[in-house]
């Protein structure tokens, strides 16, 4: 793995908004240590936050199709179906982009064909409109494409992608596959099928979707940048506030730079793209994000709209204070340099999320840019959400995974891991010293109380860590943990995707200053834990082979 900063200062930055001395630094009380019962996993405790439950019917519908109005930014600003359409982008290219198609939101003629021509050997001989950008918008259209949601934006009562109508973007995108009925790329690819909701999306090349659109730039705040002369992440450049649309492409495109299957969602101009992750009983889940940096599903889906499906927030007087608050003068570097790209490119009208209050506090993890969409839509989703059964696990060896189940407990897996995905995770941050015995934070700079300063190591385990953390709250720098299911499908492992199978994740030979060291010498052993995890499921849908 790597991590690297360029243009690095021989001495931390030091970023102090008001007057904050080092001795008055705030140090994050930790969660409490959690006791261990049985062959679980570790005791529940810690105060939960209740959700708020709305109708998990209308929910189906918000997790699917709602964009509260980010048509505006994916087609005025980021301006991904005029991309889509100016590279002629087919049906099969979209699978190449990791993408899904809902064979039942398609027209039954078109169907009926395109199910056809899949059982062929895809050329454009015997398969023309599998090669056909002119079916592709056809399927945008129909909504068939999972993840975007085309809008009858003037009203006409058709959608028209090429007049006035627009495309925006929805939750479906990272958490939603296709069962593969009708096709399934190989190669960690797309398929088309039945949706499959709560499924992580780890085909998803979210890189180059982004780098589709005809001003990528306008997704600035989510790319590795180069900010006061520094720059963290995966590439050994960040992105600068003059970098052209082709040097963002070439970025975005770079599998070693932004996986597949992972999104960088942190408007921080840190490169820490992080796996798409599953969504399933999130009545059981929280804390929520990568670092636990919710504790309410509905302000991390409120988080999601208002920032990511929308960064342009981030340059209205809330936003700018938020990037203050996180990262200092580097967060007004960040909103000043959006801005001029915004200007340069064209971008109006902004931000295009529809929201119903204004004016909270910004910073919060409740209100970050100080706007929330509907509540009430929030409340559904957040139902639809909790009521996903766990997927069922792979057909696996009884005998074997009785053996790995043994190796898990014998191990102390259970001192953080929940055992039965169908019980609360525990409500724990892991350190991240715990986790990587090779973390050696230098502090970057410091923050207002209650933010722990901002801290960066060696290594890209913890770029995720560096601005965005629960310290917020009081809470640990760490990370909680996840829902053990769909095991068998994962091309990776760990939240920074940086371990390629779960037989690499167990082998000592990965080293013991590695991320999650926790390793099984004997690899018989190895195998049987192995077996136990892919088997690890609940009553809901089967996930297609990998």
């Amino acid at each position: 793995m790597r991590h690297v900063s360029t243009l690095r200062a021989a001495v931390p930055v030091a970023i102090v908004l008001g007057v904050v001395c080092r001795s008055m630094a705030a140090h994050p009380a930790p969660f409490p240590a959690l006791p261990v019962h049985g062959e679980s996993g570790p005791a529940v405790e810690g105060e939960r936050r209740p959700y708020t439950r709305g109708d998990a019917a209308r929910g189906r519908e918000v997790y699917r199709y709602e964009t509260f109005g980010n048509e505006g930014f994916w087609t005025d600003a980021l301006r991904l179906p005029q991309g889509i359409i100016a590279e002629r982008i087919t049906p099969l290219g979209l699978l190449e982009l990791g993408m899904h198609i809902n064979i039942e939101r398609v027209e039954e003629g078109l169907r009926k064909d395109i199910t056809a021509q899949f059982k062929t050997d895809l050329s454009k001989e015997n398969a023309p409109l599998l090669h056909d950008p002119e079916v592709t918008i056809k399927l945008i259209e129909a909504n068939a494409v999972i993840g975007f949601a085309a809008k009858d934006v003037d009203g006409d009562g058709k959608i028209d992608l090429r007049g006035k109508d627009k495309m925006g973007i929805t939750c479906a995108l990272c958490h939603t596959v296709a069962d593969g009925s009708v096709y399934q790329m190989p190669g960690n690819r797309g398929a088309v099928g039945k949706s499959l909701d709560g499924l992580g999306t780890y085909s998803l090349d979210v890189g180059s979707i982004i780098a589709t659109g005809l001003n990528s730039r306008a997704h600035y705040p989510n790319f590795q940048l180069e900010l006061g002369g520094q720059t963290i992440g995966r590439a050994p450049r960040g992105i600068r506030r003059d970098s052209s649309e082709a040097e963002v492409d070439a970025y975005l495109r770079n599998k070693d730079y932004y996986p597949r299957g992972t999104f960088d969602e942190t408007n921080d101009g840190v490169g820490n793209a992080v796996q798409t992750t599953p969504l399933f009983r999130q009545d059981l889940a929280d804390p929520y994000g990568t670092a636990a940096e919710f504790e309410r599903l509905e302000d991390l889906s409120n988080a999601s709209y208002t920032q990511n499906f929308d960064p342009t927030s981030l340059v209205t007087p809330p936003g700018r204070t938020f990037l203050l608050l996180r990262a200092g003068p580097h967060g007004k570097e960040l909103a000043d340099n959006y801005e001029a790209i915004l200007k340069e490119t064209g971008v109006t009208g902004y931000p295009f999320v529809q929201v119903t209050e204004t004016g909270l506090p910004p910073g919060r993890s409740t209100s970050p840019t100080g706007r929330r969409v509907d509540a009430g839509k929030l409340a559904d989703m957040a139902a639809y959400l909790a009521d996903l059964p766990i997927p069922q696990g792979a057909d696996v060896d009884p005998a074997a995974a009785a053996r790995g189940k043994q190796v898990f407990v014998s191990q102390r897996c259970i001192d953080c891991h929940e055992i039965d995905p169908q019980k609360h995770l525990p409500y724990m941050l892991v350190d991240l010293a715990t986790l990587w015995p090779a973390y050696k934070p230098e502090v970057l700079g410091y923050r207002m109380p209650p933010f722990a300063p901002l801290a960066n190591s060696p290594g890209q385990y913890d770029d995720k860590l560096i601005v965005v953390d629960a310290s917020d709250r009081s809470a640990r720098r760490g990370i909680p943990p996840p829902f053990l299911v769909d095991l068998a499908r994962k091309p990776f492992f760990l939240h920074d995707a940086s371990v390629p199978t779960m037989e690499a994740l167990f082998d000592p030979r990965r080293g013991s200053q590695q991320p999650h060291p926790f390793y099984v010498e004997d690899s018989a052993g190895r195998a049987d834990l192995i077996t136990f995890l892919k088997g690890l499921g609940g009553p809901g849908v089967k996930p297609p082979p990998k």
